[in-house]
């Protein structure tokens, strides 16, 4: 058998192995180093001097050195200690009333839940396993069809592996070699946006077919309102904003009010003001964020221009006669180079010269920019004075329930995000903060005990070793199966089938696809993606929008059987006459989903490629 055809043979074997139940890891370091020791073997030296032994050191070595898988133990302790010490049920019960009136209200309430959870955490089947349990029974026993319930919270649970921060992202970064907030920025937009599309899928079929979710009874819908609310509308105006700013500046009549034995106090009219100037704080917060990053910093960051010094030829270098026509010939051709003469350096010809990307940036953003900015800010101002003229005692509640549960898990979720994505801080130091944040929310939370500590420690622990001895057998696998030729005999097979780069993509996204159905990402990214990656070059593929392809792709892995690991942790926490079959038949529409999210990123790359292309350049 020859080299190439052994490597060939390792990729079937690591298959089956995997399939058998093999540890992947273990499996991968096993097949390396046996195929390994027969390729380097030589009858001559003992076997303990074989230099497979060589490269297992070497391999091993640069994968513990790799800086890039230094910020997973951070980001998946964050996720564990979020698990265990966050409010996850208050959080349903807020969007559960929030989106009381829209079609399958409870659907939807679980989508954004699993959305925002699975961001902050980036466990899928700790995501998958809390919302089955919080979720999953109230919408069976308010009607809705076993299908959508089910679908709607394995389908959910699996965007936290997509949207950053992303441990799944990380480790294609550590892979292909490519920078991990490149990765991040890449990855926002297709990951919300396929949010989105499972969201317009769930309303739409709840439209189509109302019976699939019957709508909530009026007694389930109500926000129970302390009294006092009432009364202090009473006191000094029916509209709430305007009432709690009386009572912070009137405070007299105010503090004499009391209702089902709550005494007010100035203390607890300052908080409820706070709750209620929240959206205005929020949107104010964005749109400076926005007109920090767009026009005060790259005016502060830029450079000072340099002189434009213009220099002047000396009388004696003046063109003779016979030279004019060739110097008006350079200057006709091309303004901006510089004509020379024999007698005397160059004339540069500075002013005519094209403004740099970094010059061009420097001057500030387009008159557009400023026109669009204020329309922006036009329109949420008359957004934030309806919503203030309508608000009444029970949205003013259900502000509250939102602000309690949500906003402190979406400020850390968005400090992380951003300190990243702006380069303020590093991927690993972002995930610094996003693991204090964590024991921060926790504590907060009054949640956080030294028994759910020494457990979030244990499994991060657990889930970091084994990443690692993945990147180990992965490096070692990959290395001898180049060495037999592997590599090459794909790279040859592919080019000889002279495909076009569009049809390289589908080839390559097809493949990856269907491995989904047996394996697991882990298995998909350390093993096969690196097949595929010395072959972007060749297509002129950029690997950025081929690596969020493969993301939004194994979206996949969890909802396809017979390995649907999203499924079984559903079935885990589900009632017994729920089966498996049914989850399986309520997850396969969203395998459609994500192949239509797949084709419009590829129609539309600027999906997938205009942020991080605005944030660190084309």
């Amino acid at each position: 058998m020859s080299e190439p055809a052994l490597g060939l043979l390792m990729l079937v074997l690591i298959i089956g192995f995997i399939l058998m139940g093999f540890p992947t890891a273990f499996t991968l370091m096993g097949l390396g180093t046996a195929f390994g020791f027969y390729t380097f073997y030589d009858p001559a030296q003992s076997w303990i001097d074989n230099k497979v032994f060589d490269l297992m050191v070497q391999r091993t070595y640069g994968a513990m050195t790799n800086d890039v898988l230094i910020s997973i133990p951070l980001f998946v302790l964050m996720g564990y200690v979020m698990e265990r010490g966050a409010l996850v049920d208050k959080m349903f019960y807020s969007f559960q009333f929030a989106f009381r009136r829209l079609p399958a209200s409870l659907a939807v309430a679980s989508l954004i839940v699993c959305t925002i959870w699975g961001i902050a955490s980036g466990l899928v089947g700790a995501v998958v396993v809390l919302m089955g349990v919080i979720a999953f029974n109230p919408m069976l026993k308010a009607g809705y069809d076993t299908r959508l319930a089910a679908g709607v919270i394995t389908a959910g649970g699996t965007l936290g592996i997509l949207i950053p921060p992303s441990v799944m992202i990380i480790v294609y970064a550590a892979v292909a070699g490519q920078s991990v907030v490149k990765l991040y920025a890449a990855a926002m937009f297709p990951g919300f946006f396929l949010a989105l599309l499972y969201l317009v899928y769930i309303i739409g079929w709840a439209i189509i077919n109302p019976r699939i979710a019957p709508r909530l009874p009026v007694e389930k819908t109500h926000i129970p309102v302390p009294a006092w609310v009432p009364r202090l509308q009473a006191s000094y105006s029916k509209k709430l904003l305007p009432a709690l700013v009386g009572a912070t500046l009137l405070p007299r009549k105010a503090l004499a009010l009391s209702a089902d034995g709550v005494q007010l106090s100035y203390n607890l009219i300052l908080r409820n003001l706070a709750t209620a100037l929240v959206p205005l704080a929020l949107v104010a917060a964005t749109l400076g964020s926005t007109w920090w990053y767009v026009v005060v910093r790259p005016a502060a960051d830029a450079p000072p221009p340099p002189p434009a010094a213009v220099t002047q030829p000396r009388e004696e270098a003046k063109p003779q006669a016979d030279d004019v026509p060739q110097a008006l010939e350079i200057d006709q051709a091309s303004p901006s180079q510089e004509i020379s003469s024999e007698s005397d350096g160059p004339i540069q010809m500075g002013s005519l010269e094209e403004p740099s990307k970094e010059e061009t940036q420097a001057a500030g953003p387009s008159s557009d920019f400023y026109k669009y900015f204020a329309l922006t800010c036009g329109l949420l101002a008359l957004l934030l004075i309806y919503y203030y003229w309508v608000m009444e005692a029970e949205q003013f509640e259900l502000l509250k329930l939102l602000v309690s549960s949500t906003l402190p898990l979406g400020i850390l979720t968005l400090l992380v995000l951003g300190v990243i994505l702006f380069g303020i801080t590093t991927a690993t130091e972002s995930a610094a903060v996003g693991a204090a944040g964590a024991f921060l929310l926790a504590w907060q939370a009054r949640t956080l005990t030294w028994k759910k500590t020494k457990e979030a420690v244990f499994l991060t622990s657990k889930t970091t070793a084994m990443v690692c001895w993945l990147f180990v057998g992965s490096a070692i696998f990959s290395a001898v199966f180049a060495i037999l030729g592997g590599q090459a005999l794909v790279e040859k097979w592919v080019l000889s089938l002279d495909l076009t780069p569009l049809q390289f993509m589908l080839l390559s996204q097809a493949i990856i696809f269907l491995l989904g159905w047996p394996l697991e990402w882990t298995e998909i990214i350390v093993i096969f993606v690196p097949i595929f990656l010395p072959l972007l070059k060749h297509f002129n593929i950029d690997p950025i929008l081929w690596g969020t392809l493969v993301f939004v792709n194994l979206q996949a892995a969890f909802l396809s059987p017979p390995v649907a690991m999203s499924a079984f942790y559903l079935k885990g926490v589900a009632p017994s006459h729920v089966t498996i079959n049914q989850i399986f038949a309520g997850m396969m529409p969203y395998m459609l989903i994500v192949i239509v999210c797949m084709v419009l990123m590829y129609l539309w790359p600027g999906l997938t490629l205009w942020l991080p292309n605005y944030l660190y350049g084309g």
